[in-house]
């Protein structure tokens, strides 16, 4: 490997960013520079034990302040919002200044898509896919558990969550928040025990695209759980108090949480570079934007493909793709020759509540108790590496 230095930006702090971080961090040559807006990582796939009070949001957060001092090589963390690139003259531009680079990353992921022909959405709709919003949901489930519980008694109105939009992540919200209330209930001896999940779906089954065993499976266990799953149908309107499906049927509730779509996250609306139909930044099999030799994009800002499907946006295929593209820019630095991607899903493991998961892994089946534990291992080998790098920055950064 050459020491030619060059200067390498990477836009966002999540699953894909940090893993090309990561490997670009390797040459120590590179001069890196990760931006995000937020101060810290933020772990989605542990978001519904958040929600249902099995650990805080330190457990879902990582310093990238201390994450990237934690390196020996020049990794440099600019909390600053990018508001624009110039892809041809190499510059990005944030809110503060301007930044030249030789190479750019853009990992800035994915955010709920509130669509605009759903009256109310935007003012009553819920998404968890930021942090602030997983946050005030959070809050807005336990004060709406106390006051049920304030009103004491057999005879207390019931609690009613609408979830609209039966993929992955309405599937374990939905599951999380039934086992836990059950527990909750149950290990408190209340008396007041009425909790109505409904998930609302548009599809004919949940989990659409998903292996028809763990969907089988993920519906059997929601059943079990007492959610309510309504398929074929579609929120049109939300009020303060309830839903109106397509069929013209209402559903009175507290408060609904909207998982029924994502689009790129807003920064790459603004910028110029050619994109798909459904807005998603176009790239080659080398990762590299179909314009730009010098821009790679990662995560779920960009949509790739295997034998002409698109494959599922999950974390294990945003860190696949985030190590890629280091690869393949560290390649392009030493003049050789880049790797096509052969990024597929290693598995799936679906959480359904305390204690409980479905999954396949390498083309085997799990689930139950064992499946759970298998997804726990997996979320603490992340963050384990992830905290081990944070630690080492702030022992730099505190005996400094």
């Amino acid at each position: 490997m050459t020491n030619v230095v060059k200067s390498i930006i990477v836009i966002g702090g999540g699953y894909a960013g940090l893993q090309a971080v990561e490997e670009l961090a390797k040459n120590p040559s590179n001069q890196i520079k990760l931006f995000d807006k937020n101060p810290y990582h933020y772990m989605q796939t542990d978001v519904y034990d958040l929600i249902a009070n099995e650990g805080d949001f330190a457990d879902v957060t990582v310093d990238l302040y201390s994450f990237c001092v934690g390196f020996c090589s020049s990794v440099e963390f600019i909390k600053e919002e990018v508001v624009d690139i110039d892809f041809k003259t190499k510059i990005v531009i944030s809110k503060d200044q301007n930044y030249q680079y030789d190479f750019i990353v853009l990992a800035v992921g994915a955010r709920t898509k509130f669509f605009s022909n759903i009256i109310g959405l935007q003012e009553y709709g819920y998404g968890i896919k930021a942090l602030h919003r997983a946050m005030y949901f959070k809050q807005k489930f336990e004060m709406s558990l106390f006051k049920k519980l304030d009103q004491g008694g057999r005879y207390c109105e019931p609690l009613t969550i609408v979830i609209a939009g039966g993929g992955l992540s309405g599937v374990e919200i939905a599951a999380q928040m039934a086992s836990f209330a059950s527990d909750f209930y149950k290990n408190n001896n209340f008396t007041c025990r009425k909790l109505n999940i409904v998930l609302v779906n548009s599809g004919d089954e949940i989990l659409k695209g998903l292996d028809k065993k763990l969907v089988h499976q993920s519906q059997k266990h929601l059943d079990k759980l007492g959610v309510i799953t309504i398929t074929n149908q579609k929120v049109v309107e939300i009020t303060q108090d309830k839903v109106t499906l397509s069929d013209g049927d209402i559903i009175m509730m507290d408060y609904m949480i909207f998982a029924g779509g994502v689009e790129p996250n807003g920064l790459v609306h603004t910028l110029d570079i050619k994109k798909n139909s459904m807005g998603y930044i176009e790239v080659d099999q080398y990762l590299k934007s179909t314009e730009y030799e010098d821009t790679f994009v990662v995560g779920d800002c960009a949509t790739i493909y295997e034998n002409g499907h698109p494959i599922p946006p999950t974390a294990d295929v945003a860190e696949q793709m985030g190590v890629l593209s280091a690869q393949n820019i560290n390649a392009s630095i030493n003049k050789r020759e880049l790797k096509k991607h052969s990024i597929k899903s290693r598995g799936i493991l679906i959480a359904l509540g305390r204690g409980y998961a479905v999954g396949k892994l390498f083309g085997i089946y799990i689930k139950g108790y064992p499946a759970y534990m298998v997804k726990k291992l997996v979320e603490r080998v992340y963050a384990y590496k992830l905290e081990r790098r944070s630690k080492a920055g702030c022992k730099k950064i505190f005996k400094d």
